[in-house]
């Protein structure tokens, strides 16, 4: 029997060995992992039981027998947790003896609000965290340990006042040896006081050291109190389970496994014990078994290694069909074959190949890799997510589709990979060197221990296939190093030579996976640093046609690599624009951040990989949008590239891909987030307005119906039918069918019809609102309206007289600015601007109105954050700084001085948002007329709303 106290059958987490720090006398080190190999995580998982309270638990140990009490506990302690923020640096003693402890459960981070504040910056210094244990009397023979599955970023645990272990890096598993620190309950229960120290401060010897995303501080993963007997499978091995599954001969006829690892003798005598490793399959039959007989001294830790049988015509894994079959190996002793210890690994029998002329071959038959990266990131949690949101993220990318994850930019929680294997989804793992490098010892020995821990804790998923250690990292060079200078030769040199020491690395711990090093599109830079030559695998992260350049220089830079690295195998490891679900045009142009851009990004894009067979695989970026505290733009703090929203709604580019992927038949209606609509009817005499819908689906043709009206049967273009709709006033219903009736779709979509003239009877006006100096439509579901582009006053209409357009320096955004706008949710309305109208007119039938006046002051912007991501280079987005000479106008409304003074001085601050209310009377068939009287520099409106009451 094996006791778990863990609610649901999940694989035991595994550990890595914790650099440790004297407990007792005994000092614990980690085991250099004598058989060679990398660690898989292993289930362990008997009998489960439900959560117990402490005393029940204790009661259900004693009643046990003595073998069922040699065997392995595990069980999470996420629950009566306390935490605070340190920001004077208190002492261990100290921090137990606060004040102000907040009681929370795990995961948790401490940066799940401020990230999303108008506050530039978020916390990132220590915090404390701390937990009362109640460890039983039978445990006293027992190995104890804190197994923690990831800790932002850097550790320290107290026990009972102790430092039992430090941990540098916040993305991989680190098991902490408690044994000796420990308070036994015997009849009364006895506390175990455990504290945690926990900095996410910025640390140039541990990567990352930038990035495009948030560096949420916090145990923001499950935490599990383990107990082992005195022999037991190796726990110091950088956080593995001690045991590594290889299948060095998969066909489909024939197939073998072999376990290895190694054992721990922690008593004080020899032991004699067998080493039983049974293969099953997956109704639970043997098909394999091996058993190896050892003798450990006192104190001894030995390998072993175990051929299994050779498996005949196994079952093979695929993303079509991911069979798992299941090792599970235990230890054993004397002649009643007592259970000391066990631990069980998934096994997927797969063999693969990348071919840098033909791809990727999967079992010998040839298979794009399709999928998307992925960050640990949820709206409202930070990244302290509990398990069934990241086994979500994972059934989201198979309903896609799907077959390839990009686990980036760091090791994750073990359960996606979990997920992977269960669901037939290749992976490409990879630890946090983003950006640039430090030229320390320190950073490259936390490197090496990163990778070390990465490999050894993953290495039995089935679904790997790459190990990764670098993305972008030449993306900005120091302060004062240049490719050409000498410092910068020997920068690249020393990103070069770590290069060098990850991948050697990554072969001897895993000989079997292939190795890759992610570069952002300046070719010549990496060639001249050496980097594609070094990893077995090049990864692109390519934007062209969105940070730089148009969408053709990205098949171009695709034919580049396949003429000048002609036997390098290629993936497209990013690709993506951003879109704002809110935002629309049917001009869409680069950097609006409309949907319908990136609409037309990713048809480009998937089009010229498909087409060229050398691409082995391709990775969206995103899966779906997640937190960049350093990022503003239309949804500040968010990266909005990304096939879902944050809270994981499909966008149209999520669709497009199901219409290739999915292999059953498939429909789906566009914009399925935009069901509130407006526009301007097509003429005066007008009841409706044409607009574009786009079907996607894998079928040849699709007819589409309005309100049970054909408007005919359109041929499906590489996955996109389109269509343009006569929208009336209020529900309008669609129906999408596929020509041979095997698959449909509906979508209601209200329109809130504009009049073309004003004072038209057949559509009388009610409201209007108008983004000016844009081009596109923003949708608010939340208030129910929709804001229509501007346009130029025409007699019997609206519009604005004079002015142009706000344009920021640089030649990235097609209008508008990039900056965060300070007190509002709606920063898109506040972002753009015309710059020296005179008037804001509307012919509006007499009648009583309210008028809304929006602004927000963007040329006296001081200057921005220069983000690494910025692609562009230096001097255009939100880096730039703008100025205005000074700025003072006066707003008069139908003659009334409405706003007789805005400036600088008052309301006008750089980049807050001002609106104010004005109640209007329309008489004598004037209308209403919104005049602006300059007093120094241009005036300008970012937004006006207009209503009859």
């Amino acid at each position: 029997m094996k006791i778990t106290a863990r609610p649901h059958p999940r694989p035991l987490p595994s550990g890595r060995g914790v650099h440790s720090d004297d407990v007792g006398d005994v000092v614990w080190h980690p085991s250099p992992g004598g058989c060679g190999a990398s660690s898989q995580r292993g289930t362990g998982v008997g009998s489960l039981l439900p959560r117990l309270c402490c005393l029940s638990f204790f009661l259900l140990l004693s009643l046990l027998t003595q073998s069922a009490i040699a065997q392995r506990v595990v069980q999470s302690v996420n629950s009566s947790w306390l935490f605070r923020k340190d920001e004077v640096g208190l002492e261990p003693a100290q921090a137990a003896a606060a004040k102000g402890w907040e009681a929370i459960s795990l995961p948790h981070t401490w940066n799940a609000a401020d990230v999303l504040d108008d506050e530039p910056g978020y916390y990132r210094g220590v915090g404390w965290y701390k937990k009362t244990l109640y460890v039983p009397a039978a445990w006293q023979q027992r190995r104890v340990y804190l197994y923690f599955e990831g800790a932002n970023q850097e550790a320290e645990v107290y026990v009972n006042g102790q430092l039992a272990g430090r941990h540098a890096g916040g993305y991989t598993a680190f098991r902490v040896p408690i044994s000796g620190l420990l308070k036994f309950s015997g009849q009364a229960p006895a506390a175990t006081e455990v504290l945690v120290r926990l900095t996410n401060r910025h640390n140039p010897d541990i990567p990352p050291l930038s990035a495009d995303f948030t560096f949420y501080g916090g145990i923001y993963r499950d935490v599990y109190l383990e107990a082992a007997a005195p022999v037991h499978f190796d726990l110091d091995n950088y956080a593995s389970n001690g045991t590594f599954v290889t299948t060095p001969a998969v066909s489909a006829e024939a197939a073998e496994v072999v376990v290895a690892g190694a054992l721990t003798n922690e008593s004080v005598t020899a032991r004699k014990v067998t080493v039983l490793t049974q293969l099953l399959d997956r109704d639970g039959r043997t098909v394999a078994k091996q058993q190896t007989a050892l003798t450990l001294k006192a104190g001894e830790k030995r390998t072993f290694r175990q051929p299994l049988p050779r498996l005949h015509r196994p079952q093979l894994w695929s993303p079509d069909a991911p069979y798992l079959y299941r090792a599970v190996s235990q230890v054993l002793e004397g002649k009643q074959a007592t259970l000391l210890d066990e631990v069980t690994n998934q096994v997927g029998l797969r063999w693969y190949r990348f071919d840098a002329a033909q791809g990727f071959f999967l079992n010998g038959k040839p298979l794009k890799l399709i999928g998307t990266n992925r960050h640990q990131d949820y709206p409202g949690l930070g990244n302290a997510l509990p398990n069934a949101l990241h086994e979500r993220d994972v059934q989201l990318l198979k309903q896609l589709g799907g077959n390839f994850l990009r686990v980036s930019h760091y090791p994750q929680d073990p359960a996606v990979l979990q997920a992977c294997d269960r669901l037939g989804i290749l992976a490409s793992v990879e630890i946090p060197i983003v950006n640039a490098i430090t030229d320390s010892k320190s950073f490259f020995a936390n490197c090496r221990t990163m990778q070390t821990e990465m490999i050894r804790q993953g290495y039995n998923h089935p679904s790997v296939i790459i190990w990764a250690y670098m993305n972008e990292v030449l993306l900005r060079l120091p302060a004062g190093i240049k490719r050409d200078n000498e410092p910068g030769k020997v920068y690249l040199r020393r990103v070069n030579r770590l290069a060098q020491e990850l991948d050697s690395l990554t072969r001897r711990e895993d000989p079997a996976r292939y190795t890759m090093i992610v570069n952002h599109g300046d070719f010549e830079l990496y060639q001249l640093a050496g980097l594609p030559a070094i990893a077995q695998l090049v990864g692109w992260n390519l934007y062209q046609g969105w940070y730089s350049g148009d969408l053709e220089g990205f098949p171009k830079f695709l034919d580049r690599h396949r003429q000048e690295l002609p036997t390098k195998p290629l993936l497209v490891t990013e690709y993506g624009a951003d879109s704002d679900v809110r935002l629309h045009s049917f001009q869409p142009q680069r950097f609006d951040k409309t949907s319908e851009y990136a609409n037309r990004y990713h048809q480009f894009y998937l089009k010229a990989m498909l087409d060229r067979p050398f691409v082995a695989g391709s990775t969206v970026w995103n899966l779906a949008e997640f937190n960049s505290e350093t990022r503003q733009e239309a949804v500040p703090h968010i990266n909005n590239k990304s096939l879902l929203t944050g809270d994981r709604q499909p966008k149209d580019a999520y669709l497009f891909y199901q219409a290739h992927l999915v292999k059953t038949p498939f429909l789906k209606i566009g914009s399925r987030s935009w069901t509130l609509r407006a526009g301007q009817a097509a003429g005066p005499d007008s009841l409706f307005c044409r607009q574009p819908v786009e079907v996607y689906t894998n079928q040849p043709a699709v007819r589409l119906l309005l309100n049970g009206r054909d408007l005919g049967t359109r041929p499906a273009e590489f996955g996109v039918a389109r269509f343009t709709v006569p929208f009336g006033a209020g529900l309008n219903q669609l129906r999408a069918q596929a020509q041979d009736l095997a698959v449909e779709d509906f979508a209601d979509i209200e329109f809130q019809l504009l009049p073309t003239r004003l004072d038209s009877p057949q559509l009388p006006f009610t409201e209007l609102n108008v983004s000016l100096g844009d081009a596109r439509t923003f949708t608010d579901d939340k208030l129910h309206q929709v804001w229509v582009p501007e346009q130029a006053y025409t007699p019997g209409s609206w519009g604005y007289v004079g002015g142009q357009a706000y344009k920021q320096p640089g030649d990235r955004l097609p209008y508008g600015s990039d900056r965060d706008i300070l007190g509002t949710a709606y920063d898109a309305i506040y972002e753009t601007q015309r710059l020296g109208l005179s008037q804001f007119r509307l012919d509006l039938p007499d009648g009583e109105y309210e008028v809304v006046l929006h602004f927000a002051e963007l040329e006296a912007a001081p200057q921005g954050e220069q983000l690494v991501y910025n692609l562009a280079g230096a001097g255009t987005g939100a880096s730039t700084a703008t100025s205005a000479p000074g700025r003072a106008f006066s707003v008069l409304v139908n003659g009334v001085d409405a706003l007789p003074e805005l400036s600088l001085d008052t309301y006008l601050r750089p980049l807050q948002a001002n609106s104010f209310k004005v109640p209007v009377s329309a008489r004598g068939g004037r209308g209403i007329i919104v005049e602006f009287k300059p007093g120094k520099g241009q005036p300008f409106l970012n937004g006006i709303q207009v209503k009859r009451l």
